[in-house]
């Protein structure tokens, strides 16, 4: 494992986010959002897109505490949305003959015309990636340690433990996705994106050479975001006294948007400060960085660069975290 480095003391934090797709790199800013994929001829495919955010149409959604559930779904759909477009430079290869589509793939284009279905199929795929994340993160836990409450009769200890086996199923995930070949190019093309939001928060020119030097673990990294998620899950669940386990699944249910409401305030507040809480609170979201972000080559940075340039707002300042 490689020696994590050390966060270099940057002269602005930026709002700017992104994602690693396949064999590419999304940018996100306040006024838009940037595609750069690597075409298979070495091209770079670039998407841009001007965001229009919900809580312009309800200012309400943007207050604090109801912003953080509503920002992480929006990020959901426009993350698939984002991987299934560069997906389609690099598709599986064909079978000798092509397979028809399903009966219900044909009615659910017939129904909803081709831009309906493929907007269906971004957010089923959202949903599934957060029923598959709340399944096995939260709920498998809390069921399987609701049946278990006669073996451990102490409620603050069952929580503990719950807490506890939760994160180390999240850590186990890490590190078996970080062991596929294919995801290690994808979080080579991670790495890139941290790099390039350094560079630009140092204030240095958008160059290969500049972008090369800066560290690969960010503080406000999606995977530190997670991590704190489970360990606010449990002070959240300590108030979830109920001995009925499908209640018990039920009230942690509704207590999710609270949890992330919660640690996205906090991500906010550990961003906008470089003292000794924040590096306590932070030191365990940068270690597991070290599963989801690889070092990358010049072409990922390149991508990196080509998307981040385009979500610059042209007001200074206009992005700051």
């Amino acid at each position: 494992m490689s020696k994590q480095a050390t966060t270099p003391e940057v002269c602005f934090r930026t709002s700017i986010g992104g994602q690693a797709l396949i064999e590419g790199i999304l940018m996100r800013g306040p006024e838009k959002e940037a595609i750069a994929v690597r075409r298979p001829d070495g091209g770079i495919e670039i998407k841009e897109e001007a965001l229009t955010l919900i809580k312009e149409r309800y200012p309400i959604l943007g207050f604090p505490f109801i912003r953080g559930t509503v920002n992480f779904l929006d990020s959901m759909v426009r993350g698939v949305k984002a991987l299934m477009f560069s997906a389609e430079f690099y598709p599986e290869e064909e079978s000798d003959q092509a397979s028809e589509p399903s009966r219900l793939e044909q009615w659910l284009e017939k129904k909803l015309g081709s831009d309906g279905f493929n907007q269906a199929i971004i957010y089923l795929a959202a949903a599934l990636g957060v029923f598959f994340s709340v399944g096995v993160f939260i709920l498998l836990p809390a069921l399987v340690f609701g049946l278990l409450q006669d073996l451990i009769p102490s409620f603050f200890l069952r929580n503990l433990i719950e807490g506890a086996v939760r994160i180390a199923i999240f850590f186990l995930y890490l590190c078996l996705v970080s062991r596929q070949s294919d995801m290690k190019r994808v979080f080579s093309y991670h790495g890139a994106e941290h790099k390039t939001i350094f560079c630009y928060e140092m204030g240095l020119p958008l160059t290969v050479e500049n972008v090369r030097k800066q560290p690969r673990h960010h503080p406000r990294c999606g995977t530190s975001f997670l991590f704190v998620v489970m360990v606010i899950a449990i002070l959240i669940f300590s108030v979830v006294r109920v001995r009925n386990v499908a209640l018990q699944l039920v009230v942690k249910l509704l207590l999710l948007p609270v949890v992330v409401g919660i640690t996205y305030e906090i991500n906010r507040y550990m961003g906008r400060h470089d003292n000794l809480l924040s590096k306590i609170c932070t030191a365990p979201g940068l270690w597991m960085q070290n599963f989801t972000t690889n070092e990358p080559d010049d072409s990922m940075i390149e991508c990196a660069i080509e998307a981040m340039k385009r979500v610059i707002p042209e007001k200074h300042g206009q992005d700051a975290w």
